[in-house]
């Protein structure tokens, strides 16, 4: 079928042609004629099968005849509403929808978290017909009522079980309650949990429920394929098969921002363009990683699971796993930014002894093998020092407090001191104190003033030199 069959205006056919899009895709053969046709939805599809064009389109195509050219903030009211729960999802999924309503009247905008507030505001005053928008940011506009969400006939809720898993659903509560009790309320994702199914039963009336894909499927475009290698000799494998089989996109994930900070700058010190990813870096930060790795400045981009959803990365065509997700579920997010939009693309996995109870529970979900592939000879490359080594800091070396045995403290290595380690005075700094026998006076005994300042002699602490010598 053709998007020509699917009813839709001239308008939106003229701007699906522009992006390249030549027949709909099994999502949005399945959810656009419902949407259209006013139901509430819960639609569950793989990553990567075009969900948002599924529910953009037909939102454009009913919010087509209120459109105005007025420039009066009236005439243009928040009638749509797309909530996300990434900043990076969210800026992609309102940049399709702007490509797909060039040809309307129609206006739309993004708020998310992590940069100024104040363009967005602006925005919001001289009107948009659909808001895309994170939880978080959106109420922090309603706190300081720049937004209006009493005229919202659409609601889309977009990978509704990550915001579940994120802690957003009391944010979206509050939403829920701002908005009109008469709407169309649509629910997509990649995956829906039992969880998600139960609270869908109470927001949504009757809702069509669409799914094109297995519970869980990954696309069967990707190959999927690991390594055994030891935990520290990974970041050795990866910089080789970057640059043996000539990689030129590559979205590494990791588990943590310390580990995706790290891994960059090995890569960088061993001759490879990366730059990182993750929630500790600003929002300007992560937008200019991001679109440093489209357009091919960077080879590679390390992440973390921040990545693992919503990213639109055109013909990306390697995910490499540096270290397995502790959730089967994740993997699937994450090889989901390769195997897009009809390419084909290649999961590599990285698996170290300590994660294979891991790749079982990855291999159960996918209901096969990943193939094993035989490792390569890095001969000749410098080996890089196990992480718990290179990072630990100084307080993991400490004994816990209150039980000074617990941990045996190591012995530190100094330098050997030079013989000449006196000082032109005379006295050694590096011995402990020891009075001289002329300093003292009547037979040895302390002079009659110092006892009578100190009637008791105090035991020098252990740690400033050992107890004083008996006489």
């Amino acid at each position: 079928m053709s998007f020509e069959s699917l009813g839709l205006l001239p308008e939106l056919l003229r701007a699906i042609s522009d992006q390249g899009y030549t027949e709909p895709t099994p999502i949005q053969l399945k959810a656009i004629p419902p949407v259209l046709a006013k139901h509430d939805m819960m639609a569950c599809a793989q990553t990567g099968t075009g969900k948002t064009a599924g529910f953009a389109l037909p939102i454009l195509q009913m919010l087509a005849p209120m459109q105005s050219a007025s420039p009066s903030p009236a005439r243009h009211p928040i009638r749509a509403l797309i909530l996300t729960p990434t900043r990076e999802l969210a800026a992609q999924v309102e940049e399709n929808v702007a490509a797909y309503s060039k040809y309307l009247t129609l206006r739309s905008t993004v708020v998310f978290g992590g940069v100024d507030i104040n363009p967005q505001i602006k925005a919001l005053r001289a009107g948009v017909e659909v808001l895309v928008a994170t939880p978080g940011r959106l109420l922090d506009h309603v706190q300081q009522k720049t937004v209006n969400l009493t005229q919202v006939q659409i609601l889309v809720l977009d990978e509704a079980d990550r915001m579940l898993d994120m802690g957003f659903m009391p944010d979206i509560k509050r939403i829920l309650a701002l908005l009109p009790a008469e709407r169309q309320s649509l629910l997509f994702s990649a995956t829906f949990s039992d969880e998600i199914k139960r609270l869908a039963n109470q927001m949504l009336r009757n809702p069509v429920s669409i799914e094109v894909a297995r519970r869980n499927a990954p696309t069967d475009l990707v190959t999927h394929r690991m390594y055994e290698v030891d935990a520290d000799r990974k970041g050795l494998l990866l910089a080789h098969l970057i640059k043996s089989r000539d990689m030129q996109q590559v979205l590494v994930f990791v588990r943590t921002k310390r580990d995706a900070n790290r891994l960059m700058r090995e890569l960088v010190r061993d001759g490879v363009p990366a730059t990182a990813i993750h929630s500790d870096r600003t929002q300007g930060e992560r937008m200019q990683a991001l679109e440093d790795f489209k357009n091919g400045t960077m080879k590679v981009m390390v992440a973390t699971d921040i990545a693992a959803r919503g990213l639109d990365i055109e013909q990306l065509p390697f995910v490499i796993n540096f270290e397995l997700p502790y959730a089967a579920e994740d993997y699937i997010h994450r090889i989901g930014r390769t195997g897009r939009a009809g390419s084909p693309g290649e999961a590599i996995s990285l698996v170290c002894s300590d994660e294979k109870r891991m790749l079982d529970d990855i291999e159960r979900e996918l209901k096969r093998k990943l193939e094993r592939l035989p490792m390569p000879e890095l001969a000749g490359a410098r080996p890089r020092a196990p992480r718990h080594h290179e990072e630990r800091s100084a307080s993991e070396h400490r004994a816990p407090r209150g039980n000074l045995h617990a941990v045996p403290a190591a012995k530190p290595v100094h330098a050997a001191k030079p013989a000449h380690a006196a000082s032109a005075g005379g006295f050694d700094f590096s011995k402990p104190y020891e009075p001289k026998p002329s300093s003292l006076t009547n037979g040895g005994a302390a002079p009659a003033s110092t006892t009578a300042r100190a009637p008791m002699r105090r035991q020098t602490a252990a740690l400033l030199g050992g107890h004083a010598k008996k006489s």
